[in-house]
């Protein structure tokens, strides 16, 4: 750093600094209370220097925002067993939260932000769209394509947050291969199994069908079975009553 403190312009670090200040203060603030003069004292810059590389307060939400890792590269070669694409899945996700910790920090920040502001939210589900259907495109079924990455997104972000934020004792305490082996049956349904509602699905064989009728239309009184039927009221006193 020079004598005053700031890092030099253009400096090989200068951009990495700036990008850790701002999702500390996007953490810790929220995106509209966070002024870019206050991430060039954090990152200590010029904030003029901030300008030079992302343009503005949006080009540096959507820098901060951008996943650490290349999804499409971390999860290369699942289609290789197909079967087993969701334990596969879940098993390198853990080990990169477990064993990079810088991976780990930029994530959690951009959860943080994330939850934090409606724009860092909307930035991060259309990058992580992207990401997750050219990671996942070879394995998934050819049906609901959208809602099944989806679906693997949403389980996997609410483990971190579980996990590394809330801290809840099960999922914090569990070992990474116990969070394989529970989770990963799930991202597999996920990925090739049926999504349907349960009542569209096949019924198992030997159900009863339920019989025509049974259930009225809206605004129809459900006719009495015989079991439930009153009995007639000289029936029900007997005989000499």
């Amino acid at each position: 750093m020079s004598a005053r403190g700031r890092r030099p312009q253009g400096s090989p670090d200068a951009r990495q600094a700036i990008l850790g200040a701002a999702r500390e203060l996007f953490a810790e603030l929220g995106f509209e209370r966070t002024t870019m003069r206050a991430v060039g004292t954090r990152a200590a810059v010029d904030p003029a220097l901030i300008y030079h590389y992302f343009g503005d307060k949006d080009g540096l939400l959507a820098a901060v925002v951008e996943p650490p890792v290349d999804l499409v590269a971390t999860l290369a070669g699942i289609a290789d067993d197909p079967g087993r694409a969701g334990e596969e899945i879940v098993r390198r996700v853990i080990g990169l939260w477990e064993n990079r910790p810088d991976v780990r920090d930029r994530m959690l920040a951009t959860l943080r932000t994330a939850l934090s502001h409606d724009q860092a939210a909307q930035l991060l589900r259309d990058m992580l769209r992207s990401a997750l259907l050219g990671a996942l495109g070879a394995v998934l079924a050819d049906d609901q394509r959208e809602l099944r990455a989806a679906l693997i997104g949403s389980h996997l972000g609410g483990l971190a947050l579980a996990r590394y934020i809330l801290k809840l004792p099960g999922t914090a305490a569990a070992t990474p291969e116990d969070l394989v082996q529970a989770v990963g049956p799930t991202v597999q349904r996920y990925l090739t199994g049926s999504i349907s509602p349960a009542e569209a699905r096949p019924q198992p064989a030997g159900a009863r069908p339920e019989p025509a009728g049974a259930w009225p239309e809206p605004g129809e009184a459900r006719p009495a079975s015989a079991e439930a039927r009153p009995e007639p009221a000289a029936k029900l006193g007997g005989a000499g009553s």
